[in-house]
């Protein structure tokens, strides 16, 4: 199995070795990021997670939903206008958590250990502390970071006492947390959900002027899904459905490499990276009409139909880029970061693939002891009818560039309690005959893009899997409309001849990575797990048992 942490991915590992599933391990794992790993793993955010179990697939969605107390215009001023950071800090960004709902409800319907031993992992991390890296520790040290923790006072007892970062080296103990685990494993989510835990959410929310509140976390309910489904190059895949746009892209832009003989092209060559950023930005045009499942203006069925595929593909020029303003998305007349993935396979082939996310590192920079770091996913709505994305982490390209805005938001994605925010989590799962892949990753709207090529690499290209996961990779939304190519990626010929054919290529900065996990079941029964070099690759863990240590 792979995970975003080395303990966290001992946790998922012990599980297996305890005679546990795949469900069991990726529970245990998913627990234990939400202690070692605060950026992103969380009790205070959400998730999706997509299932191969006896050979039957599910899909859970827990991905947090708009407080009851959510408006239309919450995030405007008098003149409509946005207000500045009101989306992204503080409690009023938060969305109500679905992992404490959701990571039960994952294990009570498919997981084989008691409830109690694939919490305690988790349990004593918190209780009995971990060492804090120098991952940890430069993110707290990190200015921009430092600022948003030290504006409420619970985040700057624990993560900067004394207003400086916790040192490399430093054993926390998180006792608030740990209390909260150990009811946890006891009572289930009702020990996060009410009680104390909820009423100490609801209160640091009323204190820092949130509309979270302690009844909102009661009537959260997660919701099973049917797998998204779509077959690419001989392979069957399984991803997340709608509140996931993620899925949808991958599916539509595997759909129209294979139309355009993708897999023919010489590999590195021009060629293939000109399609790539064309079926990118088509993907992302018709991104723009999808939300909540019930307010969504497209379904996966409306853009994964073989004939709007083959009118997307047939549109694409070989030679030259099509300026993304000119793409407009799906009609049914044309028809005719911060997060963290964890992925697991087990001895019998069961498979999970498992995303989290708080949106920002950090989520809105509220700590509550209780439950740990608050989201910011209220961000992910369409807070005004054609407001852009926050900013990109890092502005790409030659120093001194300006951060550029990602898409434009359309009102199926707009704010209303209950409602859930769409999201570019994409956990997925491929098959073909006794090989199995699972895979997912942290980075924003660069999820899909990154995971569909890494899936190309394993599917088409027969790469060993760390082979795949450390391949340059490129990425294009639409708008901006530019070419991301990280290094390595491109050759200067290849280079040449996109900018020929109108593409404009930049530079990702190092904030920007698409960060991959991904298990891989061979065709001879073994077993690979590789975690991404990219960012804090160091920090990652990957691991596969022995057969002698029970199942794999």
């Amino acid at each position: 199995m792979a995970s975003g942490h080395r303990q966290a991915t001992a946790a998922g590992l012990a599980a297996l070795r305890q005679g546990g599933n795949a469900v069991d391990a990726a529970v245990a794992t998913a627990l234990a990021l939400a202690v070692v790993y605060p950026e992103a793993g969380n009790l205070g955010g959400g998730g999706f997670a997509v299932v191969r179990l006896g050979g039957k697939l599910a899909a859970l969605d827990f991905r947090e939903t708009a407080p009851a107390a959510a408006r239309r215009d919450m995030y405007l001023d008098s003149r409509q206008r946005p207000i500045p950071e009101a989306s992204k800090v503080g409690p009023l960004a938060a969305g109500v958590p679905g992992s404490p709902d959701g990571l039960w409800e994952l294990h009570r319907a498919l997981g084989k250990l008691a409830w109690a031993k694939v919490v305690a992992p988790a349990v004593s991390l918190a209780r009995d502390g971990f060492e804090v890296d120098a991952h940890l520790h430069a993110l707290l040290a990190d200015e921009r970071l430092r600022r948003l923790l030290a504006r409420f006072p619970e985040s700057a007892a624990v993560w900067l006492p004394g207003g400086q970062p916790l040192a490399a080296g430093t054993r926390l103990r998180l006792p608030g947390l740990a209390a909260t685990l150990s009811a946890y494993a006891e009572r289930g989510p009702a020990a996060i959900t009410a009680g104390a835990a909820a009423a100490a959410v609801g209160a640091a929310s009323r204190r820092h002027g949130g509309v979270l509140a302690a009844g909102d976390l009661a009537g959260y309910h997660p919701v099973w899904r049917q797998p998204l489904r779509f077959g690419a190059f001989g392979w069957q895949v399984a991803t997340m459905p709608l509140p996931s746009a993620g899925g949808i892209v991958a599916g539509q832009s595997c759909g129209m490499l294979e139309r355009l003989g993708w897999a023919a092209l010489p590999r590195g060559g021009a060629d293939r990276a000109h399609l790539l950023a064309e079926v990118f930005r088509r993907a992302f045009a018709d991104r723009v009409l999808l939300g909540d499942p019930a307010t969504s203006r497209a379904t996966p069925a409306d853009l994964l139909d073989p004939r709007w595929i083959a009118a997307r593909a047939a549109g694409i020029d070989r030679g030259h880029a099509t300026p993304s303003a000119t793409l407009a998305p799906w009609s049914a007349a044309a028809a005719g970061g911060e997060t963290t993935h964890l992925s697991t396979v087990d001895g019998d082939g069961n498979a999970v693939a498992l995303t989290t996310t708080l949106n920002g590192l950090f989520g809105c920079g509220l700590y509550v002891p209780e439950i740990g770091f608050l989201n910011n996913e209220m961000d992910d709505f369409s807070t005004t009818p054609v407001a852009p994305r926050a900013p990109l982490t890092a502005a790409p390209g030659s120093a001194g560039a300006k951060p550029v805005t990602s898409l434009p938001r359309d009102e199926a994605n707009a704010v209303a309690p209950g409602k859930r925010m769409l999201s570019s989590m994409t956990p997925t799962i491929a098959w073909r005959g006794n090989e199995l892949l699972v895979l997912g990753g942290r980075g924003s709207l660069r999820i899909p893009t990154h995971v569909t090529q890494v899936l190309l690499a394993v599917l088409v290209d027969h790469d060993a899997l760390t082979a795949a996961v450390d391949c340059p990779r490129l990425h294009h939304q639409g708008l901006p409309d530019r070419l991301e190519a990280e290094p390595g990626a491109l050759s200067a010929a290849a280079v040449r001849e996109l900018t020929r054919r109108g593409h404009r290529i930049v530079v990702p900065g190092p904030d920007d990575a698409c960060r991959i996990t991904a298990v891989r079941r061979l065709p001879d029964g073994g077993f690979a797990a590789a975690v991404d070099p990219r960012g804090a690759a160091a920090l990652g863990g990957a691991g596969v048992l022995a057969p002698t240590e029970g199942q794999q």
